[in-house]
């Protein structure tokens, strides 16, 4: 069963963790399943870019995002080669190290 490793985000994720997956399972439902409060706006249907996530290992054994995905990825804040939306990014395989982007589109902290 591959493993996630979200690293240390301070306010999602402040000690990081490292999660069991399913293949086939999106990195977004692992998070919300492990109390991981991954923003998605949308409710999960690729019509944002709250969810995005970074992948710093493991890039290659997910799926490939499609057009729509990358047109959104367009819009997102601090966008990388290895960025992807966690909503549509299915785990394969392999063990996944992803970072969670301190910002988002559209995400507003209440503690100012």
């Amino acid at each position: 069963m591959p493993k996630i490793i979200f690293l240390p985000n301070a306010d999602l994720c402040p000690d990081g963790a490292v999660v069991e997956a399913e293949k086939g399972e999106s990195v977004l439902n692992v998070a919300l399943r492990n109390d991981i409060g991954i923003e998605h706006a949308c409710e999960k249907v690729c019509a944002c870019t709250t969810c995005h996530i970074v992948i710093r290992e493991g890039f290659d054994s997910i799926d490939e995002g499609d057009e729509l995905e990358e047109d959104m990825l367009d819009k997102a804040w601090g966008l990388e080669p290895e960025s992807r939306l966690s909503c549509q990014s299915i785990v394969g395989d392999e063990d996944l190290v992803v970072d969670i982007p301190k910002y988002t589109v559209n995400m507003v902290s209440e503690n100012h």
